[in-house]
């Protein structure tokens, strides 16, 4: 435990924490756009949209051994501990690199590096607002207009058809795009996984990555509000 602690009181030891906890998260995000994208697979012959059918078996994915919910729970859980555990080291870095230059420079030349560690702080805090929000309003319920449990596609449906909400959710994927592939990048840097001979490819699953999960996510509220795909039966 002593030798965690010290490893994790080490500035390697930090950017290590943020690499790994940063690469959990990075995992979840792709897993959560595959699903989104059941959105397009329409209705199941019994009746149910494959997105609330997606929905249910993570609901009762592990439900014989652990109840109903509460492996999804679990994740969620592991999930928070690693975003916080993400947002709070980051946090530390950044008091830490401040501490060690206190004194600006008069003329300070914005290089390729400290331009993306300004924005990866930054955006990533918007992130983190958006996750905040996006849970409040998609899984709790408790900021959206008309919601309903178990019946994800009308709440997508319904959510998406609000211009604003749409607008938003744009801004946010594009912030998250950025950030991620700072983030993926700075994970390759932080394993010590950049070499010279490496670095272009690396960049290049870094930006193909980050596009990809981008366009991902904003398939599925741009062809809910352009009408691409159907209201829910009943509306």
């Amino acid at each position: 435990m002593n030798v965690s602690c010290e490893f994790y009181r080490s500035s390697v030891g930090k950017k290590v924490v943020v690499a790994l906890t940063g690469a959990v998260l990075f995992l979840f995000v792709v897993g959560h756009m595959l699903g989104n994208l059941k959105t397009f697979m329409g209705m199941d012959p019994s009746g149910v949209h494959h997105l609330d059918m997606y929905a249910h078996f993570l609901r009762e994915f592990m439900a014989e051994a652990m109840g109903h919910g509460n492996f999804l729970w679990l994740t969620r859980v592991v999930l928070l501990g690693c975003l916080l555990l993400h947002v709070v080291t980051v946090a530390q870095l950044q008091a830490r690199s401040s501490e060690a230059r206190p004194v600006k420079y008069k003329k300070q030349t914005l290089r390729a590096s400290s331009v993306a560690a300004r924005t990866m702080w930054y955006g990533g805090m918007l992130v983190f607002l958006f996750i905040v929000l996006h849970l409040g309003h998609l899984t709790l319920g408790s900021l959206h207009s008309d919601f309903v449990e178990g019946e994800v596609y009308r709440n997508v449906y319904i959510a998406f058809q609000n211009p604003l909400i749409v607008i938003g959710y744009f801004i946010a994927m594009c912030v998250l795009g950025f950030h991620l592939y700072h983030g993926v990048w700075s994970f390759f840097q932080t394993l010590g996984l950049d070499t010279p001979d490496r670095n272009c490819a690396l960049r290049l699953v870094a930006k193909v990555a980050s596009f990809v999960i981008v366009v991902g996510f904003l398939s599925v509220p741009l062809s809910l509000s352009l009408g691409l795909l159907p209201p829910p039966v009943g509306m």
